[in-house]
């Protein structure tokens, strides 16, 4: 839903007329009269009249932000983490500290969870995970699973009168789409702030020690500070379309550029977690040139500008099967269009296993279109 006015076409323009004439004043040498009064008090009238209609359709437009942040205040959690972590290099000597976060209450294959990011419980025993409801209550994980390699966690919780967030499509989302982000920014519990959609498809971002390796970040300028992690992202009508993980920051502070994974990816993960405790991923077998750019694309005589350059296919793997060549410019997948080499690694590893995909690709200046079958990822190596 986007805000509007009320769609009056003619209100805007006789607003400004009205304003300009009024700030002019009388014309000269035109004497007021008391006629002259009335009719200056009644455009008044007639302009405030104008101006509360309008105010009063932003009121009903904004009325719909406060029932969204009633709807999913239950579902939303403050989490705070206890970990030992050491403090020389021979691992002798550690030192307590305590990670704040967020969390949101979902419904998994029929039981509750609380999504959130692996770095708020990582290194934490079950014990020292507290997560505190919007009711008061605290409550602590019977069971939690992690993804090191996607920064996602998910934690089992049991609880009276839980209130799962209802979940979102993701990969519904536009550029300039209006969310909102909920957390406990500093502490702040149930902190709510309000942006867009400004970007998506984010990869390739330098967080923390660098373990996050798979990366489809959503952008958004809506606030995110620290304690936000893993707090959910909601669409206008209350649904979960990712969970915020990181900003771009030189102060430490929010400075509009928060990072957030979509949806879609978490469940995906998640359910993988719980179902079996690991995550699978798809694999194809092809390395790919990271250097591969527009201009390399246009001195080659390709008329696209993005792509995946193979510089390498490993024997026995899928893309061998489907005879992928050393040189091939991979340009779509199931009718994708592939930006760079971090897109097809994402891209791929998000599908599911056995899964048969349509690769289209340049090979010696013409296109082709081969098909394959992706495997899994742990066949062919160790992650």
């Amino acid at each position: 839903m986007t805000l509007r006015h009320s769609g009056h076409a003619d209100r805007r323009p006789a607003i400004f007329l009205m304003l300009a004439i009024l700030s002019l004043g009388s014309p000269k040498g035109m004497a007021q009269t008391p006629s002259g009064e009335r009719s200056s008090v009644d455009q008044r009238s007639q302009l405030y009249s104008e101006i509360s209609a309008e105010v009063a359709e932003l009121e009903r437009q904004g009325t719909l932000l406060k029932k969204v942040v009633r709807f999913v205040k239950p579902s939303v959690v403050h989490i705070e983490a206890k970990k030992t972590t050491p403090t020389n290099v021979a691992m002798t000597a550690r030192r307590s500290v305590e990670e704040a976060g967020s969390g949101v209450i979902v419904e998994l294959t029929e039981r509750r969870f609380v999504l959130t990011n692996r770095h708020v419980i990582k290194d934490s025993e079950l014990n020292q995970i507290k997560i505190q409801l919007s009711d008061g209550r605290v409550i602590y994980p019977t069971r939690a699973w992690s993804d090191r390699l996607s920064d996602v966690a998910v934690m089992e919780v049991s609880a009276r009168d839980l209130v799962p967030a209802r979940i979102g499509n993701s990969d519904a989302l536009d550029i300039g789409d209006f969310v909102l982000a909920v957390g406990s920014p500093f502490g702040l519990s149930h902190s709510v702030t309000y942006g867009i959609i400004s970007a998506k498809g984010r990869r390739d971002l330098k967080l923390g020690n660098g373990d996050v390796k798979y990366q489809d970040f959503l952008q958004t300028d809506a606030a995110i500070n620290p304690g936000n992690s893993g707090g959910p992202l909601l669409n206008l009508r209350g649904e979960v379309v990712g969970i915020n993980t990181a900003i771009a920051s030189s102060s430490g502070g929010s400075e509009g550029i928060g990072f957030t994974i979509p949806i879609n990816m978490f469940v995906r993960i998640a359910e993988q977690l719980v179902q079996s405790g690991n995550v699978r991923r798809a694999y194809l077998g092809v390395r790919l040139d990271r250097r591969f750019t527009a201009a390399q694309a246009n001195e080659l005589g390709l008329p696209i500008t993005r792509g995946a350059m193979v510089t390498d296919v490993t024997p026995n793997s899928p893309a061998a099967s489907a005879r992928l060549q050393v040189g091939d410019i991979i340009v779509k997948v199931d009718g994708t269009e592939i930006e760079g080499d971090d897109h097809l690694v994402n891209l791929i590893s998000l599908l599911p296993i056995d899964r048969q995909i349509a690769i289209m690709l340049y090979r010696d200046g013409k296109p082709l279109t081969l098909t394959a079958r992706v495997g899994d990822r742990g066949d062919f190596e160790q992650e």
